[in-house]
């Protein structure tokens, strides 16, 4: 049977306005996330990486008392600017990775598989460390500084782009992919629970698989997947926050990701990589549930018919 050309090309239309849609969508619900969440990122990753900082109370009162708000939001600019370059890569190679292996098994138009939902968001995660990396070094180190000028005290780097450069200065283009293998290791499997859990939930709490769900249901789930997957991820988040530090020193102390893990167990015990699970959870649920009612609600306000099979099953998709 003959296709019609007109028909074809209206449904590749549709297609294309549905990515555009769901992109746009996503990239607003990450800024959005990403604001919400990154006062406690500032004081997760000193806790992480400096023994001063011995609980989340006594981190966040230091903080605030020495360096006053601005001192939670060192090194945001960064990542608020290059969210569009993130998002973008770790969003399309999910969605066509995703598109891929529905096509492989010959079921386009019929919901992913668990499988292929973890898989694509595996790929995803792993794909978007090659941009994400150098933004994030930059944003660590930024953070790590507790000089505050207004005391008088002169930091290391002066800004996201100072810092920056002076990686590349002082250690090489190298060094802004410090810590990326534990990067890696930490958002290819947390991106695949995190899509993961999403979709289970979702379909345990609609009435069928065909519907979208409920608001109560995608703020529960999307809470859900951000806890469950820095549960998954945070000994890794620990090491990767470590080596990173570890590059501004003058005398480094690990010389990898084996050697870190192996010294950090000797010195501190095996605890330690669990020291910022409770603030990884605290803060996952408010910042994924943000980021997916913003993908819900910016979804159906600017998708025509919100209904249609074209329409992602999975949030993020």
């Amino acid at each position: 049977m003959r296709i019609n050309p007109i028909a074809e090309k209206i449904s590749n239309v549709r297609q294309s306005v549905t990515r555009c849609v769901s992109l746009l969508s996503f990239l607003c619900a990450g800024a959005c996330g990403l604001a919400v969440g990154y006062p406690l990122d500032t004081v997760k990753v000193r806790i992480q990486t400096q023994r001063q900082f011995t609980g989340i109370w006594q981190c966040v009162a230091t903080t605030f008392s020495k360096e006053g708000v601005h001192g939670f939001f060192k090194g945001m600019a960064l990542p608020m600017t290059t969210i569009s370059i993130t998002s973008s890569v770790a969003f399309g190679t999910y969605r066509n990775c995703l598109q891929c292996l529905k096509q492989a098994r010959g079921t386009v138009h019929v919901p992913s598989t668990k499988p292929e939902i973890f898989l694509s968001g595996l790929v995803g995660g792993i794909t978007q460390v090659l941009f994400v990396a150098p933004g994030d070094i930059v944003k660590v180190r930024l953070q790590c500084q507790t000089e505050s000028m207004r005391r008088g005290s002169k930091p290391k780097y002066r800004g996201p782009v100072h810092c920056l450069l002076s990686i590349l200065k002082e250690e090489g283009p190298r060094g802004l992919y410090r810590g990326a293998l534990p990067l890696a290791l930490r958002d290819g499997p947390g991106f695949g629970m995190y899509f993961l859990t999403y979709n289970t939930i979702c379909e345990l709490l609609s009435e069928s698989r065909t519907e979208k769900p409920a608001w109560s249901a995608v703020m529960l789930a999307g809470g859900f997947a951000g806890t469950v997957a820095w549960s998954m991820s945070t000994p890794m988040d620990v090491i990767k926050a470590r080596l990173q530090v570890d590059g501004s020193r003058e005398t480094r102390r690990y010389r990898g990701l084996v050697h870190c893990i192996a010294e950090t167990t000797r010195t501190e015990g095996a605890g330690v990589f669990f020291r910022s699970l409770g603030i990884n959870c605290l803060r996952a649920f408010p910042v994924n549930l943000v980021v997916f009612v913003t993908y819900e609600l910016l979804t159906g306000l600017l998708q025509a018919k919100p209904d249609s099979a074209d329409t992602p099953r999975v949030g993020l998709e």
